[in-house]
């Protein structure tokens, strides 16, 4: 994607559409990625990782961080009718994505996808779900965490996957560092699934 990363806030990379056919948790999933955004016309490795060893939320509010063009926070959606999705991305393109995917699969009443800002200051959730954006850097990506984690319910859970190469178990480390006890869900093709408790 030449030298731009799809965590720029307006990609400037010609805007092309791909779709995107997902079975998620036992749901067939019809969705549109596209060009500057994350894993364009695929579901990435991880985030394939994160739904085969993690069984889906319980329901309540669900912030899904990072979401890319929706995939994670869709599938929470169809999954368990009990759940209502906020799903943030810095990307314009990636909201937009989201919210289109929300409207052909029928979820806007329980889906709706936005930038950082737009998130209500109080606003708290049961579970925060990710494929964090681990290329930002390390202190980006600290500050990410230690901005949306406190947002958990107390005793509420951020489930994550992280690949080993980029730092999972040394993430796991400094989470629990930093107050929020972290353990690992599963380990499948160079990926951690991580666990991380709000006390």
């Amino acid at each position: 994607m030449s030298d731009e990363h799809y965590f720029s806030a307006d990609p400037s990379v010609a805007f092309q559409r791909a779709e995107v056919r997902a079975t998620v948790w036992g749901h067939h999933l019809n969705l549109v990625s596209g060009s500057g955004v994350f894993a364009q016309g695929r579901v990435d490795i991880g985030t394939a990782v994160l739904f085969r060893e993690a069984e889906p939320p319980a329901g309540g509010r669900i912030l899904d961080l990072g979401c890319g063009y929706g995939v994670i926070g869709l599938a929470c959606a169809v999954a368990v009718p009990d759940c209502v999705v906020t799903a943030v991305d810095v990307n314009q393109r990636a909201v937009l994505l989201a919210n289109e995917n929300a409207a052909s699969l029928g979820v806007t009443d329980r889906f709706a996808a936005m930038t950082p800002d737009g998130v209500p200051a109080g606003a708290t959730f049961e579970e925060i779900w990710s494929n964090p954006p681990i290329r930002i850097g390390k202190a980006a990506l600290h500050e990410l965490l230690l901005t949306w984690l406190p947002r958990l319910v107390p005793g509420g859970r951020a489930v994550m996957v992280v690949g080993k190469n980029l730092g999972a178990d040394s993430l796991q480390r400094w989470l629990g560092e930093q107050g929020y006890p972290t353990e690992r869900l599963a380990s499948a093709k160079g990926f951690r699934v991580l666990e991380t408790r709000r006390p």
